[in-house]
């Protein structure tokens, strides 16, 4: 049976982050994908020029129609944006707590744009963590997040860690790709301790929409079935390639998407044959 994946995020135009790489993961990691609209970007490989964010009620109408109709096997939650769609996402959600759900806290583009409300955060870590079966922040948002700064060494990303599943997400993935050094590795912190997900560095500037990727690829393995621990090992795998070939692709002048269909694409030129 094929499983079925609710993103709840932004839009990206360029087709390397948000909604638009949120369904591509979800197809490449071979589930049914869905999209709840949270906000329109005008964006592209360079930066954000624009946010028209989706009026919150109508979000929580999105998510209500979905569910009404059709098996959500899992949940992922990117862009957020502000207080008010914070609070209409956890009201929604808090009725299907019985499905996984990965929290992708989107709060700073590739390029530098601010895309979260920093009054959205207490409504964020009060209301949507504690629904979550997985937390996924990247150094900066987990500092953000404990209002302190990023973590600069392994040590530090376990604290942050730890003390992020203390605000009641289930799990939490501190993603360290912005750590120095030739290895971007992740740390989990659940209730069965502390677990270490190893990878080299990959020497590309490529790597719009790593996050939405793998919190895409994980939200999809968890449907399928996988233990947290599974889930992770089996995505980060996935997002390496991803990100190794994202240099096949020539997409825009800046931080370009990574290649979600590595598996299916051989070359620039089109499919494998």
């Amino acid at each position: 049976m094929i499983r079925n994946v609710l993103s709840i995020a932004g839009s990206d135009p360029s087709g390397g982050a948000g909604i638009q790489a949120d369904l591509k993961a979800f197809a490449a990691r071979g589930v049914y994908g869905m999209a709840a609209l949270t906000a329109l970007t005008a964006q592209n490989t360079k930066g954000v020029s624009g946010v028209h964010l989706v009026p919150a009620a109508f979000i929580g109408d999105q998510i209500k129609a979905v569910f009404a109709d059709v098996r959500v096997d899992a949940v992922k939650i990117g862009m957020i944006a502000n207080a008010e769609i914070a609070d209409a996402v956890a009201t929604v959600l808090r009725s299907h707590r019985d499905i996984p759900i990965v929290l992708d806290p989107v709060m700073v583009a590739k390029g530098g744009a601010n895309l979260l409300d920093p009054e959205a955060i207490d409504v964020l870590t009060r209301r949507l963590l504690p629904l979550a079966t997985l937390l996924t922040p990247n150094l900066p948002e987990a500092a953000a997040l404990l209002q302190v700064q990023p973590a600069e060494s392994r040590a530090e990303m376990a604290d942050q860690a730890q003390k992020l599943r203390a605000l009641g997400s289930a799990a939490v993935l501190v993603k360290g790709g912005h750590l120095a050094g030739p290895e971007s590795p992740d740390v989990l912190a659940s209730a069965d301790g502390l677990s270490w997900f190893e990878a080299a560095r990959v020497p590309t500037a490529n790597t719009h929409g790593t996050g939405c990727t793998l919190s895409s690829a994980l939200a999809a393995e968890l449907a399928k079935g996988a233990t947290l621990v599974q889930a992770i090992a089996t995505a980060k795998a996935y997002l390496a390639v991803a990100v190794a070939k994202a240099d096949t692709l020539d997409v825009g002048t800046g931080h370009g998407p990574v290649q979600h269909f590595h598996e299916l694409w051989q070359t620039k030129e089109g499919y494998s044959k």
